[in-house]
């Protein structure tokens, strides 16, 4: 029986690139960080879900077909990926502070009917619907 999501992937253009964005402006933890022969698995998450990895992944690792990986990349870049939902108690206070930080927001907070909503981009595209639900 499936007990639970332990890792989730995301495309990202740039592996540094999204280690130091997720990290440095999110506040996420690297979880693993190791040369698997040609590629990097890197892995990221909230320091306080630690059982939760996302795979800061480049498209080619998975996607043999260089084209097709290509068109993957493409995609990230356009904004063409609703990566999840992350959850905060206070969608103002933490939409002030990430913005303060440079990360893109496609408008401010929102009422919502299942709560405050913002959504954000990371530094490939990728973007992420930031939810303080209702109580």
């Amino acid at each position: 029986m499936i007990q639970r999501l332990s890792h989730a992937n995301i495309f990202v253009l740039d592996q540094e690139e999204a280690r130091k964005f997720y990290v440095e402006k999110l506040g996420f933890e690297v979880r693993t960080d190791a040369k698997m022969g040609p590629f990097r698995w890197l892995t990221v998450g909230p320091k306080g879900q630690p059982d939760l990895e996302l795979i800061l992944m480049d498209p080619s690792i998975c996607i043999k077909d260089e084209k097709v990986a290509e068109t993957v990349r493409e995609m990230v870049k356009k904004g063409q990926f609703g990566s999840g939902v992350f959850a905060t108690a206070d969608c103002h206070a933490t939409y002030k502070e990430l913005k303060a930080k440079g990360v893109e927001f496609l408008g401010p907070p929102e009422e919502k009917f299942y709560g405050i909503e913002a959504i954000m981009k990371d530094n490939s595209g990728n973007w992420f619907s930031l939810t303080q639900r209702k109580k």
